[in-house]
């Protein structure tokens, strides 16, 4: 009775968040409570479930918090853009070049690991270049994706907190073993980048519309802001703004202090130093507050989720049984075969439903055999992050085609393949690290 009930209440929650008839955090919260009503659970045993549930994912919740006010206003002090300006003049109008910057760019437009402030930042910017060169504006969007889903395992990435959420651990912790990933990563997807940005040099040349030589020296993202966005920018501060963003990251590296201790200190230092006025302090914290409360309302629903599907035995009795039913040789290998579909999964099944849904049920069936949580939630991650910006489910992937002028339908079939590869790369190549 216990599966059954596990299994309609995840099926219901999946079916919900993925035709959008009901906002995630009311799906989350009302039909495991009314599952756990359903197989005679009293409001005591309720309460404890939720609560154990809560306490399981509150440090995930101030770290998200304060980690989004943080990045927020490092974009409102302008910091990343010389970085991205310096990258479009190394390019100097070459379509390899740019598709490689491209990727760069992304990387450094995503440390905030909020999708729509990277592409709002990078797309207005690099859409004129690619235009101005006659580049597939569709390769833009793809690139800039692909780099901030690698971009997006960061701690205060959605993945990453959703994951950290589930398994009741430090999302920094978690970041770790995956920081040297994500370099490789960046790496390989630059070599790639330069691979694809050389098959439309081939195909600029061969319609006659490749043009080369074109002089970028002039060529300024601040030009393209409006002024009260310029007054908010701290170009004196630029290096004080860079030594403080770097140094947060060192410490969550080091993990000598808990992550949401590090973006509380971080925030506290930057609002004061950048914005001596109360009142602008206060609209900086307003201006980020609706996307840092959003993530945690979705992180704290999440979390009584689990904690009345583990504390009922819901979720143990489903995968006992899903066991029985999978073929033996299967179970073992069970997080390598949906970590390996993880990108295409991303067509059918949201963020929310992948890592609140499908990543629990999963590691419940494989540690029975003798594999460690962590091992199964990177593998599912992993093999899921990269596909982020090809979900038609993703907000900020509507907002990017927007910018971009693109047919959603078009971009997923462009994007598609070149993505779900990348991931099967990525997969790769943690196992070979050892981090799978």
């Amino acid at each position: 009775m216990l599966s059954i009930i596990g299994l309609l209440v995840i099926l219901t929650i999946v079916i919900l968040l993925i035709t959008q008839k009901l906002n995630p955090i009311v799906a989350l919260v009302v039909i495991p409570f009314i599952g756990a009503v359903v197989a005679g659970f009293g409001a005591g045993e309720i309460t404890e479930f939720f609560n154990d549930g809560i306490s399981s994912v509150i440090s995930v919740v101030i770290m998200f918090i304060f980690a989004i006010l943080f990045f927020g206003i490092m974009q409102d002090t302008g910091m990343f853009n010389p970085l991205i300006t310096r990258m479009v003049k190394l390019s100097k109008g070459n379509v390899i070049l740019v598709a490689m910057a491209t990727v760069i760019i992304g990387a450094i437009a995503h440390l905030d690991g909020s999708g729509a402030s990277t592409f709002l930042i990078t797309i207005p910017a690099l859409l004129p270049l690619y235009k101005k060169l006659n580049m597939s504006p569709y390769m833009l969007v793809m690139l800039i994706g692909m780099s901030a889903s690698i971009m997006n395992m960061v701690p205060w990435g959605g993945p990453l907190g959703r994951t950290a959420a589930v398994l009741g651990v430090d999302a920094s912790e978690l970041w770790q073993p995956l920081i040297p990933l994500q370099g490789v990563l960046i790496i390989l997807l630059v070599a790639m980048a330069a691979f694809i940005g050389s098959l439309e040099k081939k195909r600029l040349f061969k319609k006659d519309m490749l043009i080369e030589g074109v002089n970028f020296d002039n060529f300024n993202l601040d030009h393209e802001i409006d002024a009260e966005t310029e007054s908010l920018k701290r170009p004196k501060l630029l290096w004080f703004n860079l030594l403080l963003t770097l140094s947060v990251v060192g410490l969550l590296m080091s993990g000598l202090l808990p992550a949401g201790l590090i973006f509380m200190l971080a925030v506290s230092i930057a609002l004061p130093v950048n914005y001596r006025n109360m009142n602008m302090q206060m609209d900086r914290i307003k201006a980020h507050a609706p996307s840092a409360l959003m993530m945690a309302a979705i992180i704290l629903a999440a979390g009584s989720f689990l904690g009345i599907l583990e504390n009922t035995g819901m979720l143990n009795s489903l995968a006992e049984d899903i066991v029985v039913i999978l073929p033996a040789f299967l179970v073992p290998f069970l997080h390598y075969i949906i970590g390996f579909f993880g990108a295409p999964l991303e067509l059918v099944l949201n963020t929310d439903a992948y890592y609140f849904a499908l990543l629990p049920v999963v590691e419940q069936i494989v540690s029975a055999h003798g594999v460690e949580s962590i091992t199964a939630a990177y593998s599912l991650m992993i093999g899921n992050v990269i596909g982020t910006f090809i979900s038609p489910f993703s907000p900020a992937l509507w907002l990017a085609v927007g910018l971009a002028g693109l047919e959603m339908g078009r971009y997923i079939k462009y994007a598609v393949l070149w993505v779900w590869g990348f991931s099967i790369l990525a997969l790769a190549a943690a196992f070979m690290m050892g981090i799978i």
